[in-house]
């Protein structure tokens, strides 16, 4: 909401007017229109009135004329009453005030020689018809869009081509952009229709715009098995691999809904083309707004054991830990969470065990982040540690893995976590002795 600023103009406070830096009062504000040409009685077509609570809550305008602003709570006045001084304040908020002990003025701070307070019926008057009017031109439109999608839904299923193309993309901006055209659309039986133009002949950009409009609809159960079909999966992982970003994003989160469906079969996702998909778009630097929802899918892959294998196989553990520094908080604990899930293969921790910088980031995330983030390194660390104990223990203290372990055993509350900790540092401390160890480690100051 805006501010209500005050103004004074031969000692009397008046109002904002509305832009132009010209102080006007109340009257003056309603003859020259600066309300917005408000004024006479509200027609709402059925005789009822209007709450005006309700138009409020539900209109949620950023801009009011600032007339209507209590400055007190700086929201829209609902029982307008004036003081003696003039100013106008919302009454219940101008009582909680004289209630602390206050007999001054909020704005003026001038000490009130009354305190009774009056109903500012012209304001109210005002302040409601406003609201009606906008009210009422809200709904007529929610009417409209209602309207327009069911007319765009039975036009989808007659037209081909340019037309075809033309009727998507207007269904998509309505549907995007309203809620009730969003409930018409599935009323109507409109994912039906728009999941039929899903197919193997489908050209991508009828595809993309149809991917558009049903990852913004709340499918059930029926619709999520019908867009599990082989040709129309087939022809999302080929968009993933083609289109633009934001259609990119739309695929993984599209998929990623259908994978939230109770009988939805692993194999669908086992597809090397999709993972090489969703690794572009976890890797584009240009576009980072895609490294979520490509993370939070591959998550979602990975819980699927049978996938794993050919996550691993395309190469995704090396690229994983390559974008590691580079990624933010949500997106790091998806993808240690995917790293760990991949570290319980032998394939999968071969593939770690052989990158570089497998062993440096996941010391240096190690309680930097969030438990989570230290817990899944800790088990990428462990299971690295047991398959080349002496090779990776070396490397592991170097980068100054036994003064994190510490750390962990020291601060952490999670007992697990302690106890993974206190594990992981006898399993590197096994081919030193105590003196090489604490020397290598250099810890001698943290002992001593």
């Amino acid at each position: 909401m805006p501010m209500f600023q005050p103004s004074k103009r031969d000692g009397v406070v008046g109002f904002d007017g509305g832009g132009d830096g010209h102080v006007l009062d109340l009257d003056t504000a309603v003859k020259d229109g600066v309300l917005g040409g408000i004024g006479g009685v509200v027609e709402t077509g059925v005789g009822e009135k209007l709450d005006l609570r309700k138009m409020i809550e539900e209109l949620d305008l950023s801009e009011v004329p600032s007339v209507f602003i209590c400055p007190i709570s700086l929201e829209p006045m609902q029982d307008p009453v004036t003081l003696c001084t003039g100013q106008t304040y919302e009454k219940s908020n101008i009582l909680k005030w004289f209630n602390l002990g206050h007999l001054t003025c909020p704005t003026t701070m001038q000490e009130l020689w009354d305190d009774s307070v009056t109903p500012n019926r012209t304001l109210y008057h005002l302040i409601y018809t406003w609201f009606s009017q906008k009210y009422l031109l809200m709904k007529k439109k929610s009417e409209d869009v209602q309207g327009r999608a069911a007319e765009l839904v039975e036009t989808l299923k007659k037209v081909k081509g340019q037309a075809r193309v033309q009727a998507l993309k207007e269904l998509h901006q309505v549907v995007a952009a309203h809620a009730t055209a969003r409930k018409t659309l599935i009323d109507k039986g409109g994912i039906a229709v728009v999941s039929s133009l899903l197919g193997p002949f489908t050209s991508h950009v009828v595809g993309s715009i149809a991917i558009a409009i049903l990852v913004n609809l709340s499918l059930d159960s029926e619709s999520r098995t019908n867009l599990m079909q082989p040709a129309k999966i087939s022809l999302m992982v080929d968009i993933l691999n083609e289109g633009s970003i934001e259609t990119k994003i739309n695929c993984t989160r599209l998929i990623k809904m259908l994978m939230e469906e109770k009988d939805f079969r692993s194999e669908i996702v086992s597809s090397h083309s999709l993972l090489v998909g969703i690794m572009r778009l976890v890797k584009d630097k240009r576009h980072t707004v895609g490294v979520l929802p490509g993370l939070s899918l591959l998550r979602t892959i990975c819980l699927h054991e049978e996938a794993r294998g050919l996550i691993v196989s395309i190469g995704a553990v090396p690229q994983l830990v390559e974008c590691l520094p580079s990624l933010d908080h949500e997106c790091l604990e998806l993808a240690l969470f995917v790293l760990d899930a991949l570290s319980s293969l032998p394939e999968g921790v071969l593939a770690l065990k052989d990158c570089p910088k497998t062993i440096p980031n996941m010391v240096r995330v190690l309680m930097r982040i969030s438990e989570s983030c230290t817990q899944y390194a800790l088990s990428i660390l462990s299971s690295i540690c047991k398959l080349a104990p002496e090779e990776c223990s070396s490397i592991a203290l170097d980068a100054g893995l036994a003064a994190k372990l510490l750390l962990v055993i020291q601060s952490c509350s999670d007992p697990v976590l302690k106890q993974q900790s206190s594990e992981l540092l006898k399993l590197c401390s096994l081919n030193y002795s105590d003196t090489i160890f604490i020397s290598k480690c250099k810890l001698t100051r943290t002992i001593q």
